[in-house]
């Protein structure tokens, strides 16, 4: 065998190391804009140069207020979604009236943060990327730098800090429309009041298991921007390499989203 020949197990370790170099390399990446929009948010107004509220407020209205229909849709089905297969299940043991402990600690846990972060990686995360894509293939990130304006604190803080606010409050509102939607079939099937159901679920939920499910949908709320930054800024191939970088975004928005809640659960029930 000469020099220049490489055989299978060559080629599988230099794949290997290409995919390892690229992962570190984009998580590098991720770490640059999180650390450089702490640091704008820090020093910006001493250097005059801070973040603007008015785009934070901007960013908030794009990624939360106007995301509450769909939100609501989502979480009150999920919530009825949850009620039925409780029920059904708890039948078995003649249980039923117990469903509510597993729908109360199911969406505050689980399903309400879940289904936000994946509804927002698919509507914001895609945005986001689309952006800042058709800006760097626009040359207009370039043109940023060239008048002094730094892309990170302009472009990307502000869509960062509003995700981080208001990803957690739209999982509060899911909760909310969750539990009642599910307390409304619970009324219905099995008899149960409303007010008796409030009592129960009061009852079962203390604030540890809400801040489980806060806690993650911050941590989803800071995946969903880097990934969508990251690969908007990243882009090539003019309007097709746009529309790839989105749903590259999205799909690992969503994969991230997911491994990242089966890891925080094994992690915090240990």
């Amino acid at each position: 065998m000469t020099a220049g020949d490489h055989g299978p197990l060559t080629r599988l370790a230099a794949g290997v190391g290409r995919r390892t170099v690229a992962a570190v390399e984009i998580f590098g990446v991720y770490g640059a804009l999180l650390g450089g929009s702490l640091y704008w948010l820090v020093a910006g107004p001493r250097q005059r140069q801070p973040v603007r509220l008015g785009s934070v407020i901007l960013q908030m209205m794009e990624i939360g207020v106007r995301a509450i229909p769909i939100i609501a849709t989502m979480a009150a089905t999920i919530g009825v979604m949850l009620a039925i297969q409780g029920i059904h299940t708890l039948k078995l043991f003649g249980a039923e009236s117990r469903v509510v402990i597993g729908i109360a600690l199911s969406v505050t846990r689980e399903f309400a943060p879940l289904i936000t972060g994946i509804i927002i990686a698919g509507r914001s995360g895609s945005a986001l990327a689309a952006r800042l894509g058709t800006m760097t293939i626009n040359q207009e990130i370039d043109a940023l730098d060239a008048m002094g304006v730094n892309p990170v604190r302009f472009l990307v803080a502000p869509a960062l800090f509003a995700m981080i606010i208001m990803v957690p409050a739209l999982t509060i509102f899911s909760d909310l429309v969750a539990l009642f939607a599910a307390g409304v079939f619970v009324g219905v099937d099995l008899g149960i009041s409303m007010a008796a159901y409030i009592d129960q679920t009061i009852e079962i939920l203390n604030t540890d298991h809400v801040m489980h499910g806060l806690s993650k949908s911050a941590i989803f709320a800071v995946l969903i921007a880097l990934i969508g930054v990251a690969n908007g800024a990243s882009v090539s191939g003019g309007a097709e390499g746009v529309g790839r970088v989105t749903t590259r975004a999205v799909v690992q928005s969503i994969s991230a989203i997911v491994v990242t809640d089966m890891a925080f659960a094994f992690l915090v029930t240990r």
